[in-house]
């Protein structure tokens, strides 16, 4: 993750009255100094995080405030919302995952509303048990837990890169955004992304997913998707980037890219032009040969996997980025098992059944909605 200089002039906003969306902002505004994380005098949570990592702790900080939010006593409430506000408004990040979280805890509140019947029921036992300090140091104890498990699961269906990146998708979401310079990214699901943008560069980091790339022209300022297996340059307009545990895959729709790893190879930058793709990885940047550019562009906008001769474990990947809850399945066991295949991407139910019909060797077992289970019996 990149860190630019702080800017009054840098706010996010979005246009949510529509199903597309829209990013207007400059690039977002991070603290870069910090020499450690500072603390709170009324209770020693974080109150900013250093700019060289962090992520699970801010999490973990806005948990603690909820917390604590929630104590008996009412000046302790109060203490705790001063600081919890304070702590919002000392970082961006803190303010998205604190949204994100509240969020995430009123929705388990509202599942757990009980029916009118339950609620006489509720309150007659409550008249027997009439609260004590003790049951209500157990309640919240009990409370902590809650959210210690709550913010386990939420990192879990949603890593911390893309609850503080400044563009994500959930599962089965497709979101368009258009950028400062007038560039336009579309995420599909289960994706992020963080920008830094500055007078010389525009930079586009792929923290996960897949996303669509529409690059305005400037020639003073060069746009440049980042990965953790290399980058690729836009000389041109539009291509595909898909970011995998591996490898990443690029594909070009229109123009052309320069393709290098990370580190860089001693053969420098690989051109790949319209019709073509590449793969990124350890070994370097291997060109995969002619595809038909309208027919990837298609596929991405309408939810489809087109999988060539893809490892079993790649395409997996890809499905468990767009559904809700976990896909789980040992990569060595499904080694050797190659798909090739045009898989629904907004069915994902489908898509693994239609795996299952292809591969009799394969077990799928839906445990719940929320786990599925892929091995190789035997």
């Amino acid at each position: 993750m990149r860190w630019s200089p702080p800017s009054s002039a840098c706010r996010r906003r979005w246009c949510r009255s529509t199903w597309r969306g829209c990013c207007c902002s400059a690039t977002r505004c991070r603290r870069r100094d910090g020499a450690a994380r500072q603390a709170d005098t009324t209770g020693g949570v974080p109150v900013s995080c250093a700019a060289t990592g962090g992520d699970d702790a801010v999490a973990a900080a806005a948990a603690g405030w909820i917390v604590r939010l929630s104590a008996d006593d009412s000046a302790e409430r109060e203490a705790a919302r001063a600081g919890f506000e304070a702590w919002k408004a000392a970082d961006p990040r803190h303010a998205a995952v604190a949204a994100r979280l509240e969020a995430f805890v009123d929705g388990t509140r509202r599942l757990g509303a009980a029916a009118p019947a339950q609620r006489a029921a509720r309150s007659a036992l409550g008249g027997v048990l009439a609260p004590t300090p003790r049951r209500r140091h157990l309640a919240g104890a009990a409370l902590g837990l809650f959210v210690a498990v709550g913010i386990g699961m939420l990192l879990r269906l949603q890593p911390a890169t893309a609850l503080l990146a400044d563009l994500a998708t959930g599962p089965g979401e497709l979101r368009s955004s258009v950028l400062a310079d007038g560039s336009r990214l579309t995420l599909a699901g289960g994706s992020a992304v963080d920008l830094g943008f500055d007078a010389g560069t525009r930079r586009v980091s792929l923290l996960q997913g897949e996303v669509l790339v529409e690059v305005a022209k400037d020639p003073a300022r060069p746009f440049v998707v980042e990965t953790a297996h290399g980058r690729v340059r836009a000389l041109g307009t539009r291509f595909i980037v898909r970011r995998d545990a591996d490898a990443t895959l690029l594909t070009m729709i229109e123009s052309s890219t320069a393709a290098s790893t990370a580190p860089p190879a001693a053969g420098g930058e690989t051109v790949v032009v319209a019709g073509q793709s590449a793969r990124l990885d350890a070994r370097g940047v291997t060109l995969l040969g002619a595809v038909d550019a309208g027919a990837a562009e298609q596929a991405f906008q309408h939810r489809r996997l087109v999988a060539d001769d893809l490892p079993l474990a790649e395409v997996l990947d890809v499905l468990a980025r767009h559904r809700r809850g976990l896909v789980r399945y040992d990569r060595d066991a499904i080694a050797g098992i190659r798909v090739s295949a045009v898989l629904p991407l907004d069915d994902t139910d489908r898509a693994l059944q239609l795996l299952q019909n292809s591969f009799p060797q394969l077990r799928v077992r839906l445990l719940s909605r929320w786990l599925v289970l892929v091995d190789r019996p035997g």
